[in-house]
Order: structure tokens, then C-alpha cells, then sequence
């Protein structure tokens, strides 16, 4: 079964022209004023190029009927000069595309949504697939400009130069006039039955397309851990499914059209004959001139097919609706709010109070009622099961979410109250999973402070005990460490990300269980790195394993959203409470594997 349409893709499938040219305007940005000027250029054009074949009219008059040389090369030559002026005109109005405009335009654009995406609260970003986002920042921006001015061209082309022609008509004939232009009213039913059907095809398509690129991303990127887990061919199994909805939509979509398509290409020529024959029987009766009728047959001749197909170039302005519709609905997600006045932070203090936070699409807070203070330049770790709020907690305290009740404080400012850029200024993260760029080891570490030397750099992965397994890359610090530095081992990965850190200098530091996957070695070279990170930080500790954060400050222990439990190492398992039951399973846990390894060493 084919997935429904996205609602919010299909709630308009009859936009007025007129709204979908506002919307163009404004996704040009700074360039919408040329791409105005350029729709109005290739209307003009059309128009003069009607002007030139009306002129067939007097000429064929002076040809045939008064054999009056002079008046026909007259009207020759004006034919001719309306048909270069066509030509230049619509020369002139292309050069949106031709002279880089166009490209300038969806960089623009492209970057808007960058910059959207930026502020866009994370939990809403992460509700959204990669896939997605990469389908509407490439392929959704381009179809909203790419097609443009080619569609439109062929649009005016098709209604407006016979109009224009038509009209002219009638100063020389208005029984003939009227039946061309008689014409014009029977393609508006036409077009009208056709355009819902166009819309929900193109919006069907466009939502299958979505989910396509997000499947292939995400079949991409998950590769590694299904070839592990010997699934690739299932999970290949469901992107080909994929492929198939897609395949079956495009050939329902293409039957579905064909003989819709054929039927109004078929009234439209037969109206179109209908004039003409109705033009010999006015030369029978006698109240058209012979000249009339052949200019008016040659004019039919031109426009015939532009205007039997005028409703299948149409399809191209839904598809460019659908576009729009993908890039409005990224456009509209709304920042976090910022409190007024701004407030600057009097120190690296941290203070939760009475902090409730709810997941969007969760049916029970994630955390509730949640107060703590983080004294400045002390270690606190946050220990509990897995859903007991432990990430979220640093979460909010990064501004990736607002609580919906409390607040969060940083040297007594509230989050809100602070700049982001200030914000992110105030913070360092080093997370499990670490995510490092395609580029090489200086840029990598660099991104903390682009500013910084490479003496700057080069430093702070000496702090972070980097320097050993970069001089071994082929190129050293240049080396392009891949993927995701997938080129690197993850206690690699994990130091260049503590370097980083270290190269930001900023006073709250976050650690995210840095060395929880990590082996013996790495571990105790990643952990070398973290005691100099954290030197005179307040740092917030994110722990599983309890070993690593027994010489903390405060431990906050907690289950469901609330602390149950907090106090040194040693009060906790004085208290005889959770963390001394967890502290006794790990225990447990540590000597199993040290006598594995023993019996292993035998």
C-alpha cells in the first residue's frame, strides 16, 4: 500500500497563479526584483511575437487582394522588426538564468535555509529525516527556479501570443476574432478539471520522492551496522519496496494523464479547425476576404500545438508549488523565543529550578520538578537508568529545548535571556558519538574557534594526546580524516573531539559518557585528555559506567525524570540506596570480566 500524502503537502491544490508568482518573488530573495522584471520580459515577448503574426493579416491583404507591393513589403518589414523585437526581448528577459542570477538566487535561498535551520529548535530539526532535508535544500530549491522562466516562456507562449493575435483580428475581421478568440474560454474548464488531479499527482510524487531520499540516506549511513548485523539484504528488500511505490505512482500517474492529455489536445485542435472551417464558409457566403482566411490559417497553424498542450506545461507550476509548499513549511518553523532584555551571564554557576520538560511526542515528562546547582569549576554526574532524563538534562542546558515549566541559569541569566551565539560560547561538548567532518585534522579541531593559528591548534591536540596517531597519517595534520572520520579508530575520534574542546576554552564543559565504548588503552588516553579539559571548569558529567565518576563533586542519581538520590561517592553508598545497588551490579559485573580475562590468559 502506497503511504498518504503529507497533509501538509496537499492542503492547497488550486493556488491561484497569482499567489504561487508572490511566493516565487519572495523565495528569490534580493533577486526577486529581476526575476520580476524577467516574467514581465517574457510576457512582452510573447506579446510582440502576436503582434508579428497579426501582421500576416494586412500582408496577405496586399499580397492577394490588392496586389500592392509597397504595402506588403511594408508589412514585411514590420513583421520582421516585431519578430526581432520578440527575440531580444526574450534574449534580455533569460538573462535571469544567463547571467547567473538564477544561480545567485538559489544559493541565496539556500542559504535562508541554512540559516533556518540553525534556529530551529534541535528537538524539531531531529523529528525531521536526514534525507528529507537533503531533498528540500537540493532538489526542492531547484525545482523552484530551475524550471521557472523555461515554463513560463512556454506558458506565454501558449496563451498569450494568440490572444494578442486574436485581438488583432478583429480590427480586420471581428467575425473571425471573435470565433479565435472564443477559443480561450474553453480551455479555462479544461484547465480547471485537470489542475486538482495535477496537484494531488505532483504532491504524491514529491512526498514519495521525500521519503526515497530518506530511506537512501539512511540505508547509506546505516550500512556498516546492517552488514554487521547481516541485514543488508533485508534492509535492501525495503528500499527497493520503496523504489517500487515510486515506479508503480510515476506509471499510475503517467496512465492516469495520457488520456485526460489526449482528450484536451484533441478539443482544443478541433476548435481550433472549427474556426477555420467556419473562415471558408464566410469566404463562400462572401463576408471574409480569401487573405483574411489564409492569414488567419497560417496563425492557427503556428499556435495549434502550444496551445493544445498549454495545460500539460502546467503541471511543471504544481510541481513548483509542491516545492514551495517544502520550503515554506522549513521557512515557518518558529526559534525558541528570546526573554528581553538580553542579560550577560555573571559567571559559569548553573542552577535548575523546578524544571518540567515534556518530549513533543511523548506521553510523560522527561523530566519533572527537576532543581540543581552546579557550583562554578566543580564535577557533577548525572548516573541513572537508561530514560531517566540524563541527556535531557544537558539538552536543555545547551538550549536545544525549552522547559515548559522552571527555568535553566547560567551565572544567573536565564538561557533564554542569553544570546545563542553568547550561549554557545559558554559551552564545550564532547559526546559518545562523536561527529567529525570530510575535511582534514587542522579544519576538524579549527571549527571550535576558526579564528585560532595552527600553533593554536596544534596545542590543544598536543593537550589531547592527538599528536602521536596524527603524525602517522599520510599527510599528518592535512590528512581529509573521511566521513564522519570514518578513517580514524573511536578513541581517535573521540581525542581530536576533546581537542576541539580544549581549543574552544570555554567554561561549562559537557561530557557525554566519552569512554563508554571505548577499549583499555583508548580509554586511559582519552581520559588523560578530559583531566585537562576539565581543569577549572563546571563540568557536567553524563555517566553509565559509576568507576568514572567516583572522585566527582556531587552525584545526582536519577530515575523518571526526578532525583532520587545525590551526595559524594561515598554518602551514596553509605545511604545503602539505588546508586549502592547499582554500584554493587557493576561491581559484580567488573569482577566476571576480570576472570574472563584470566581464564583467557591461560
Amino acid at each position: 500500500m502506497m503511504a498518504a500524502p503529507d497533509k501538509s503537502a496537499t492542503q492547497h491544490l488550486d493556488v491561484p497563479w497569482r499567489k504561487t508568482f508572490r511566493r516565487l518573488l519572495a523565495a528569490a530573495g534580493a533577486s526577486g526584483g529581476q526575476l520580476r522584471r524577467s516574467l514581465f520580459g517574457l510576457s512582452a515577448a510573447a506579446a510582440t511575437q502576436g503582434l508579428a503574426l497579426a501582421c500576416l493579416v494586412p500582408l496577405f491583404s496586399a499580397v492577394i487582394a490588392d496586389r500592392d507591393p509597397k504595402t506588403a513589403i511594408a508589412w514585411l518589414v514590420a513583421m520582421s522588426a516585431l519578430s526581432l523585437a520578440a527575440i531580444a526581448i526574450r534574449w534580455r528577459a533569460q538573462g535571469f538564468d544567463y547571467s547567473g542570477q538564477m544561480s545567485k538566487a538559489t544559493h541565496d535561498l539556500r542559504l535562508r535555509l541554512g540559516e533556518q535551520l540553525r534556529r530551529m529548535p534541535l528537538e524539531k530539526l531531529q523529528d525531521r529525516r536526514s534525507g528529507e532535508i537533503n531533498a528540500t535544500l537540493l532538489g526542492n530549491v531547484d525545482e523552484n527556479f530551475s524550471y521557472t522562466l523555461i515554463v513560463s516562456d512556454l506558458i506565454f507562449t501558449a496563451l498569450v501570443t494568440p490572444l494578442v493575435a486574436s485581438l488583432a483580428v478583429l480590427f480586420y475581421d471581428w467575425k473571425l476574432g471573435l470565433l479565435l478568440l472564443a477559443i480561450f474560454p474553453a480551455i479555462i474548464p479544461l484547465y480547471r478539471w485537470r489542475r486538482p488531479v495535477h496537484a494531488r499527482g505532483r504532491r504524491a510524487l514529491d512526498d514519495m520522492h521525500q521519503r526515497m531520499n530518506a530511506d537512501i540516506v539512511e540505508y547509506v549511513q546505516g550500512l556498516p551496522a546492517v552488514r554487521a548485523a547481516r541485514r543488508s539484504g533485508e534492509r535492501a528488500a525495503t528500499l527497493k519496496h520503496t523504489f517500487d511505490e515510486l515506479e508503480t505512482l510515476q506509471t499510475v500517474e503517467h496512465r492516469a494523464s495520457a488520456n485526460p492529455n489526449v482528450i484536451i489536445a484533441s478539443i482544443v485542435e478541433i476548435g481550433l479547425l472549427v474556426v477555420v472551417a467556419a473562415g471558408v464558409m464566410l469566404v463562400i457566403i462572401g463576408q471574409t476576404e480569401i487573405a483574411v482566411l489564409a492569414a488567419v490559417a497560417v496563425m492557427v497553424s503556428r499556435f495549434a500545438e502550444p496551445l493544445a498542450t498549454f495545460v500539460t506545461y502546467t503541471v511543471v507550476i504544481e510541481m513548483i508549488e509542491a516545492a514551495l509548499d517544502r520550503i515554506d513549511l522549513l521557512l515557518a518553523e518558529k526559534p525558541l523565543p528570546r526573554k528581553l532584555p538580553e542579560r550577560q551571564p555573571d559567571g559559569a554557576e548553573i542552577r535548575f529550578e523546578e524544571v518540567t520538560f515534556q518530549y513533543m511526542k511523548s506521553n510523560r515528562p522527561a523530566l519533572e520538578n527537576f532543581s540543581a546547582i552546579l557550583p562554578p569549576r566543580s564535577l557533577t554526574a548525572l548516573v541513572g537508568p537508561s530514560g531517566s532524563g540524563k541527556s535531557t538534562i544537558a539538552r536543555l542546558l545547551l538550549r536545544h529545548a525549552d522547559p515548559q515549566h522552571g527555568s535553566v541559569r547560567i551565572g544567573g541569566a536565564d538561557v533564554r535571556e542569553i544570546r545563542q551565539e553568547k550561549l554557545n560560547a559558554l559551552t564545550s561538548v564532547v559526546f559518545q558519538d562523536v561527529y567529525l567532518f570530510d575535511d582534514t585534522v587542522l579544519n576538524n579541531i579549527r571549527m571550535a574557534r576558526p579564528d585560532a593559528s595552527d600553533a593554536e591548534v596544534e596545542s590543544a591536540a598536543r593537550s589531547a594526546c592527538c599528536t602521536e596517531f596524527i603524525e602517522k597519517l599520510p599527510e599528518g595534520w592535512r590528512t581529509r580524516i573521511g566521513d564522519v572520520g570514518g578513517k580514524l579508530s573511536g578513541g581517535e575520534r573521540q581525542r581530536l573531539s576533546i581537542a576541539r574542546a580544549l581549543l574552544k576554552d570555554a567554561p561549562i564543559v559537557i561530557l557525554d559518557e566519552p569512554t563508554a565504548v571505548l577499549d583499555s588503552q583508548s580509554e586511559r588516553a582519552v581520559q588523560t585528555a578530559i583531566d585537562a579539559l576539565v581543569r577549572d571548569k563546571t563540568v557536567l558529567v553524563i555517566a553509565h559506567r559509576l568507576s568514572t565518576v567516583a572522585g566527582a563533586d556531587r552525584i545526582l542519581v536519577l530515575d523518571e525524570g526526578r532525583v532520587i538520590e545525590s551526595g559524594r561517592h561515598a554518602e551514596l553508598l553509605a545511604a545503602n540506596g539505588r546508586y549502592r545497588a547499582m554500584w554493587d551490579i557493576q561491581s559484580q559485573t567488573r569482577r566476571w570480566r576480570r576472570a574472563e580475562d584470566a581464564l583467557a590468559t591461560k
